[in-house]
């Protein structure tokens, strides 16, 4: 089995590609161990010392590790994820699927949701996905889109300006009444 890995913007997560599905559909961000628990992937990747984040996406795996040295970490890294998948374990054991997310907005401002929503799973996701992290619609009010980052994107350096100068550009261009997004 030969895993590829890509850098982030994020210098703290590093992206695993094991070449196969990982977790089609859903993604899922482990921020802690305990967190971990549901998943045989994400808790063996936390036996790892200095392992501070795991995000499951469709295709990869991404690891944040809080000031450690990654050539130290990368070769246990590695091998945490072959042996996970030459095992033949499930990625997440039954009865963890991905946990609802609590949406807010009015019904009044329906249409325009589905439309933000249309735009982040086109136009964003797929970017974002491709830096090792996630973006989940949280929230519309009066004219603020709330949103959640989500792997290598939560508490990387250039979120921020993803969030103002990518996302808000592009929403406020297709979606009328959208003047700002936040992040939650």
């Amino acid at each position: 089995m030969f895993i590829q890995t890509e850098a982030t913007p994020n210098p703290a997560t590093l992206k695993f590609l094991p070449g196969r599905d990982v977790l089609p559909g859903d993604t899922r961000d482990f921020r802690d161990a305990e967190s971990a628990s549901g998943s045989p992937l994400a808790a063996a990747l936390f036996e790892i010392p200095g392992v501070s984040g795991v995000f499951l996406g469709s295709d990869f795996v991404a690891v944040t590790a809080d000031d450690v040295d990654w050539s130290h970490i990368k070769p246990m890294v590695l091998g945490a994820i072959m042996e996970h998948f030459m095992s033949g374990q499930p990625v997440l054991v039954e009865g963890n699927e991905a946990e609802a997310h609590d949406e807010f907005f009015a019904d009044s401002d329906s249409e325009t949701v589905e439309v933000i929503k249309e735009l982040l799973a086109t136009r964003v996701r797929p970017a974002v996905a491709m830096d090792g992290g996630d973006i989940i619609f949280r929230g519309y009010r009066e004219g603020t889109v709330f949103l959640h980052m989500q792997g290598a994107c939560s508490g990387c350096p250039s979120s921020t300006a993803t969030l103002k100068n990518g996302i808000e550009n592009l929403l406020r261009h297709f979606v009328p009444g959208v003047e700002h997004v936040q992040q939650v």
